[in-house]
């Protein structure tokens, strides 16, 4: 059983669900805390946040010490990060942070990779037309089928902010 603790600053604590999301949403990457036999790893994922299905969707080469990670021990913390730089005179910094608790579920249906995948492309690319149109298209279903795609069903989220940053 992990044990629950709270913030200890209370004037920081970001607890509004629409705010969090916005958090996931916005980032262009979250970075994750993996870990197999007492033995770290973080990495850093570019992704989709679906608030609708409360996870996080990406996507990933077919092997690589991720993958391993993930699949040996599929509980991650991941955090999430809007920084509004160094705050000068004040030795801070101003930010919004969203952290994580939640466990890799592997995606198998074409047609969830295809919303995934979609929704990745949408969210980074300035024009996504032409990618979409491109990587979506039916002939490349064998090849969208073998590409390993996860989410991250989270469990836990909580967020933090400075003082002085409205968010």
């Amino acid at each position: 059983m992990v044990k629950t603790y709270h913030m200890r600053r209370a004037d920081k604590e970001i607890k509004d669900k629409k705010k969090l999301a916005r958090i996931l949403t916005e980032t262009k990457y979250v970075v994750l805390a993996l870990a197999v036999d007492n033995e770290p790893y973080v990495v850093t994922l570019s992704h989709h946040y679906d608030e609708e299905a409360g996870c996080i969707y990406f996507h990933s080469a077919p092997e690589g010490k991720k993958l391993d990670y993930m699949r040996a021990n599929p509980v991650v913390w991941g955090q999430a990060m809007i920084d509004y730089g160094y705050y000068e005179g004040k030795c801070t910094h101003r930010f919004v942070s969203a952290v994580f608790r939640g466990r890799v579920e592997w995606v198998d249906s074409l047609d969830e990779k295809k919303r995934a995948m979609r929704l990745m492309i949408e969210r980074l690319e300035p024009d996504p037309a032409p990618q979409v149109k491109r990587l979506l298209a039916v002939e490349n279903d064998d090849a969208l089928s073998k590409t390993v795609m996860g989410k991250i069903v989270i469990e836990e989220l909580t967020g933090k902010k400075h003082s002085n940053v409205t968010f």
